[in-house]
């Protein structure tokens, strides 16, 4: 999967949110409950398991995403980018001001192993 790569070099903190709707225009954040927040290395590492998710086809289930991450700078105040994960219909859906239409949605194959860690660490983070 392609991240925006200066907004990866620039990310200090991580928001990892557990989606409850679906937002109203593609734009806004995606409505959910913060569950962690990941600073530094553990940052590093979960930005290093997203770009490592491996490609797949598109699945239609109609996109009911379980998972977002927020990546934010220094100064924490619009994130750079938010990813939403549909691990059922294989899509990620990103935006934000360092995204380009052209990786804004992507396709990845959640049954491979970077998937299915990273579905363990946002199952880890809630509980």
């Amino acid at each position: 999967m392609q991240l925006p790569a200066e907004a990866v070099a620039a990310t200090v903190l991580i928001e990892v949110v557990r989606i409850s709707a679906l937002p109203t225009r593609r734009d806004v954040p995606y409505p959910g409950t913060t569950v962690a927040h990941w600073a530094g290395s553990e940052a590093a590492a979960a930005l290093t398991l997203i770009e490592s998710l491996p490609g797949s086809e598109q699945h239609r289930c109609g996109f009911s995403p379980g998972w977002s991450v927020r990546a934010y700078e220094d100064s924490l105040d619009l994130a750079l980018f938010e990813a939403a994960f549909c691990f059922t219909c294989h899509e990620v859906r990103m935006h934000g001001t360092t995204v380009p239409l052209a990786l804004a949605t992507q396709f990845f194959d959640p049954g491979a192993l970077p998937a299915q860690n990273l579905l363990s660490l946002f199952r880890t983070a809630a509980s």
